[in-house]
């Protein structure tokens, strides 16, 4: 049963990650004001965050839905959502309202505590998923199998 919803909630965190970021490439320009808007990075490096940061959201995404790499996919993605409830929270402290650039430019949730909650909750299923990986239906089973020759053996009786 745990297995089940190992499997679910990663599958769940990973659609999340792929389509967040799917949702902000080809948007550079409003991700970099939504990240500009928290006033917490030097301007340089607003641009560069844009531009990489929905291609990690989309491949992290993958390798969370695939069971690919999971713990350190979990782990990441953990640490990545941890650093999101970080900047939220140090926006709302400050008395900022800002678009959060969660889902792309049509999200129009802002800042505020309950997105800080979410994230700090999608931490938790992020590191549940990391101490359980890789899970049911993982691809790290399957590779785990290939390269442990005594699992191999074990396999061929």
């Amino acid at each position: 049963m745990i297995d089940i919803v190992e499997l679910v909630l990663r599958v769940a965190l990973g659609l999340v990650f792929a389509v967040a970021g799917g949702l902000k490439i080809g948007h550079f320009d409003v991700f970099a004001s939504q990240i500009a808007g928290f006033q917490l990075l030097p301007q340089p490096l607003v641009a560069p965050l844009a531009l990489l940061l929905p291609f990690v959201e989309v491949l992290l995404g993958a390798y969370l839905i695939l069971g690919l790499f999971t713990r350190a996919a979990a782990g990441f993605a953990a640490f990545q959502l941890a650093v999101f409830a970080g900047a939220i929270a140090s926006a709302v402290v400050r008395g900022i309202s800002t678009s959060c650039g969660c889902f792309g430019p049509a999200d129009q949730t802002t800042t505020s505590w309950p997105e800080v909650a979410r994230d700090a909750c999608l931490v938790l299923v992020a590191l549940f998923i990391a101490w359980r990986a890789p899970g049911a239906l993982a691809l790290d089973r399957r590779m785990e199998t290939r390269h442990d020759p005594s699992l191999s053996e074990l396999r061929a009786d």
